[in-house]
């Protein structure tokens, strides 16, 4: 029987422990998808799995890796023909199936999304779910009536994979991005990324009275806890606030008071169940008009198999920013 490679998580009376373990290549069955990997990424939901650190993983042994690129084998689907290239992320990969840290990966084909023009493996993985969950945040608030003349878009972790991505993105578009970081050293590649201006937390420090003076015209936010309270103070009749981390806790301290005397929206983001239709259209206009200019030279980092335990305590202790290819 023929075997592959896949960075497997186990939990089990020795404890957790991860590593890389030969698996019989699967045969897709009715419905399914089997796809040879040719990169994924490395997210912080994926070091926290991959680490223990985090309760992510439903069921052990489970192969872990959220994000998935490559091509069509074997297909059961009506959808998907062999040697078609294709994008897997989210629903249940590294949840309770098996995910993409492997060569080959079997998947309902409704998960996939059908590689769009303008991307290749490596460049839809560069953007993985960290460029998806900050399209989704900008779609929500676009519907929203978000607009560049709102006033700045405030994105906070600016340095991590969502935060950067979301900076490179509304760049692109027009809007005036101010980027929140604690990290000075990275302060002129956030520029790069089109950050107007970077600032540190103490910007909101003083943001206790229910409203403060309004700034920013929306906010992304991959924070959470205070933080999050402090930019519902501060923003602009009309603005928006997506939601997408709880880093700083997951508990939110304020007042109804920005929502209804300023019209403010708190829109949540989850990127894991977004309807195939909503999917493909996010990863086009990723692949088209909201491409970032910069995208090919974005990734901090490439590794392999074998580097992912290593970054993922770095990017745990804080030592990794952007985004983080895997290759297969």
């Amino acid at each position: 029987m023929l075997s592959y490679s896949a960075f497997r998580i186990h939990n089990d009376d020795q404890g957790h422990h991860a590593g890389i373990e030969q698996l019989p290549k699967p045969e897709p069955a009715e419905g399914e998808v089997l796809i040879r990997v040719r990169y994924s990424s490395v997210n912080y939901k994926d070091a926290l799995a991959g680490t223990g650190r985090g309760k992510i993983l439903r069921t052990f042994p489970l192969v872990g890796g959220i994000d998935a690129a490559g091509e069509v084998e074997v297909s059961r689907h009506p959808s998907y023909r062999a040697g078609e290239s294709v994008i897997a992320t989210g629903w249940g990969l590294s949840f309770d199936h098996d995910g993409a840290y492997a060569e080959y990966l079997c998947v309902p084909g409704d998960w996939l999304v059908p590689m769009p023009d303008g991307l290749d493996a490596r460049a839809a993985m560069i953007l993985g779910t960290a460029g998806f969950t900050a399209a989704l945040a900008l779609h929500r608030m676009q519907a929203n009536g978000q607009c560049p003349e709102l006033g700045p878009i405030l994105v906070t972790g600016a340095s991590g994979g969502v935060g950067s991505m979301a900076v490179a993105i509304l760049a692109h578009l027009g809007y005036e991005v101010v980027a929140l970081s604690g990290k000075p050293d990275l302060h002129d590649w956030l520029k790069e990324l089109g950050a107007s201006r970077i600032v540190g937390r103490e910007a909101l420090a003083g943001a206790t009275r229910p409203l403060e003076k309004g700034e920013w015209g929306g906010a992304i936010d991959n924070v959470g806890g205070e933080l999050l309270a402090q930019i519902t103070r501060t923003m602009v009749p009309g603005g928006n606030i997506a939601a997408i981390g709880l880093a700083a806790g997951h508990e939110l301290h304020t007042t109804v008071m920005p929502f209804i005397l300023r019209g403010v929206s708190l829109l949540g983001c989850n990127s894991v169940d977004v309807p195939s239709p909503l999917r493909a259209e996010l990863w086009s206009h990723l692949a088209s008009d909201w491409r970032p200019a910069n995208l090919e030279t974005m990734p901090s980092e490439t590794v392999r198999l074998a580097g992912l335990p290593d970054i993922f305590e770095r990017m745990l202790d804080g030592r990794t920013h952007g985004r983080i290819l895997v290759e297969i």
